[in-house]
């Protein structure tokens, strides 16, 4: 039986303003891979950055998390329902979803469980596509700082699921007919603060507040502002796609 762990809703409220959203040419490629465009189903959906950007491509996104607390700071959008339901057993009908996505969410899935729903829910010759992004890129001096603080001061707070995303799901099972992707990234313009406060939504972050009663990134902030200086940056996020089609046999 899976054993959802609770990772983000202490830190939904920020999870929601400083998360990358998605480009458009993403959706655009991953609509035009299906034949019919009633239903999608964002699972995983976190607050909703992957649902609401389905809703241009198709009649109904559902979006499904089981954090509550997640689903509470979604955002809003008319052809989105929001549904607090883990990924391994919702009430979507069957054969109902014409396309399946997974953002930065599948690495915590129990896999076996969740393809068994995703084999009932999306219809024959229809598409799942996931995909997850690690430390973002800004430029030389701050990645370097950036990727000291994930791998040494917050390191040991990473557990298995995240070393998932850092070999770029390159590992996990996929059992379905593969499609080529072209390369996406995710970019957002911040400012110092914005990117502290990114770094705040790490479940290591979160993990190491928690047990060592302080928070990390304060003096992280000091050691930035040296290479930071002032105003707004380019932080690009590279995603690693996993693409394939639903055939039932």
């Amino acid at each position: 039986m899976s054993t959802y762990k609770d990772n983000f809703s202490q830190q939904a409220t920020i999870y929601a303003r400083y998360r990358p959203n998605y480009p458009t040419a993403l959706f655009e490629f991953l609509s035009s891979l299906t034949e019919g465009h009633t239903a999608a189903w964002d699972c995983g959906t976190g607050n909703g950055q992957a649902a609401t950007a389905l809703a241009a491509y198709y009649e109904h996104v559902i979006a499904t998390d089981p954090s509550e607390e997640q689903i509470r700071n979604a955002a809003p959008h008319e052809r989105v329902t929001y549904r607090v339901e883990k990924a391994e057993a919702t009430i979507i009908p069957s054969a109902s979803v014409d396309l399946l996505t997974i953002a930065n969410a599948m690495h915590w899935f129990d896999f076996d469980l969740f393809y068994t729903e995703v084999n009932r829910v999306v219809k024959p010759g229809g598409v799942i596509a996931a995909w997850c992004y690690a430390v973002p890129h800004v430029n030389e001096e701050i990645d370097k700082i950036a990727w000291h603080f994930h791998n040494d001061v917050v390191g040991k707070y990473w557990v298995e699921e995240n070393r998932i995303v850092e070999r770029r799901y390159g590992t996990i099972p996929f059992p379905f007919a593969a499609i080529p992707s072209p390369a996406f990234c995710s970019e957002r313009m911040m400012d110092l603060d914005d990117f502290v406060a990114y770094l705040n939504t790490w479940s290591a972050t979160q993990k190491f507040i928690n047990e060592q009663g302080h928070n990390p990134t304060e003096q992280l902030k000091n050691e930035l502002q040296a290479v930071w200086k002032s105003g707004m940056k380019k932080v690009t996020w590279e995603l690693s796609m996993r693409v394939g089609r639903v055939v039932t046999t």
